[in-house]
């Protein structure tokens, strides 16, 4: 294949020394420039706009370290949780200061927001159902789900794709992977978006926190009553991988299963769904790219590799100093949210060679949209099959398949970055 790059045209960053509007409405279209200004005015930043109150991390290097460092803890969800305003109400209805622990519990059993010894134990537990092999024996499934959606939409000239296609597959491949119910896919997207909008905001309003904890808790209850029937008759599904590894006793039966549980059908539905978004979107910004990928097939893992740097699904993680340290000239103390800005990090020229560039031939591949370290995404093998089973079908069904015009809708959320809507034209 022939390298070529196709810049995408954008806005300019900021003056250098003008301070930064951070998560505003410009940002939320197009976050990059921000990201590029961020670098160019120092390693670390504290704003008091933020969380109310952490330090930000816009280059590679020290993004790659604090997801690698112990000093840098995932433990965040009690201050996080507790500093959301919330109206005091009766706890018998599920949104006074019971409701509220009881939420903030959940939360802090999900592997994700835990660290070693029991992130470990957790992720040993989870791996069987995530490895490499059994995942690349759903791709048979996971081509017919798409068949079912793409059909439909075979000789319609035109159709919305995130409605279509990006918002159901991800809920239907989680369903199958946990071994639950697809007739209840609208309760799953449901309960994601509401944890979604809140997981993503700077801060939290009280309806938001009201509106996540009522569908974690549901969740909650959902895989709770599931679990109760599935002991009967474990399987073979990630479920009955997790169900074996309570009984093994490496999960705890304190409500750790179920936290898991929720979580996984969480990120899986809401990181995946704008992934297939974030993919469509840029490639065919891209036509050229589009049209040599479309040429050169087996490119297909490195394309989704070069999307992900791009253009990431999640903009950025949190983690809590669990040791004073200094970084950078800055004294980061015990108890300080830290912001590690991946999307500006995969933008670092100081890691890529022209880093606002997209070019499906690129050789640096070392991207940060799946984290680093000990808590690098379980998933990411189920989230790239998703991903380039969508594609294929999408280049050889349409391979004119283009956007339309004016009718692209990003989501607003500064933490999980995708598409509402994305309008696609199947003929010229």
């Amino acid at each position: 294949m022939v390298r070529q790059a196709w810049p995408l045209p954008c806005q300019p960053a900021p003056p250098a020394n003008t301070p930064l509007p951070l998560f505003d409405g410009l940002f939320l279209q197009d976050p990059y420039p921000t990201y590029r200004a961020l670098r160019e005015q120092g390693p670390v930043h504290w704003r008091d706009d933020v969380f109310q109150g952490a330090w930000i991390l816009p280059h590679y290097a020290d993004v790659a370290f604090a997801l690698r460092d112990p000093r840098f803890s995932s433990q965040r969800t009690g201050g996080w949780i507790k500093r959301v305003p919330d109206a005091a109400t009766p706890a018998a209805d599920g949104r006074g200061q019971a409701g509220r622990d009881a939420f903030q519990r959940m939360f802090a059993r999900a592997m994700v927001f835990l660290d070693a010894p029991d992130h470990r134990r957790l992720r040993r537990a989870m791996a069987a159902g995530f490895h490499p092999s059994r995942i690349r024996a759903l791709a048979p499934r996971i081509e017919q789900l798409a068949d079912e959606l793409f059909d439909p939409l075979q000789h319609c000239p035109q159709f919305e794709f995130i409605g279509a296609v990006a918002r159901p597959l991800p809920s239907r491949v989680m369903a199958l992977l946990l071994g639950v119910d697809r007739s209840d896919e609208a309760r799953f997207m449901a309960w994601s978006d509401s944890l979604a909008t809140f997981i993503g905001a700077l801060q939290p309003s009280a309806d938001e926190l009201r509106g996540a904890r009522r569908g974690l808790m549901q969740m909650a209850g959902y895989f709770d009553g599931l679990l109760r029937e599935r002991r009967q008759a474990p399987g073979t599904d990630l479920i009955g991988c997790l169900l074996q590894a309570e009984a093994a006793g490496e999960i705890h039966a304190d409500g750790e299963l179920v936290a898991q549980c929720a979580m996984l059908l969480f990120a899986g539905h809401e990181t995946t769904r704008n992934l297939l978004g974030n993919a469509v979107h840029t490639l065919l910004s891209h036509p050229a790219q589009w049209r040599a990928l479309r040429a050169c097939p087996e490119a297909m893992p490195a394309a989704i590799r070069e999307i992900l740097r791009y253009d990431s699904p999640v903009q950025y993680t949190g983690r809590r100093v669990a040791a004073t340290l200094t970084l950078h000239g800055h004294t980061l103390r015990r108890g300080d949210l830290v912001l590690a800005l991946i999307g500006a990090a995969n933008r670092d020229p100081a890691r890529f060679a022209a880093p606002d560039t997209f070019d499906i031939a690129r050789r640096e591949s070392s991207h940060l949209s799946f984290g680093s370290g000990p808590h690098v995404c379980i998933g990411a093998t189920l989230a790239l099959l998703e991903a380039e089973v969508t594609l294929r079908q999408m280049a050889r069904r349409w391979p004119d398949l283009r956007l339309a015009e004016s009718t692209t809708s990003w989501n607003g959320n500064p933490g999980l970055r995708g598409l509402t809507k994305l309008q696609l034209r199947t003929v010229g």
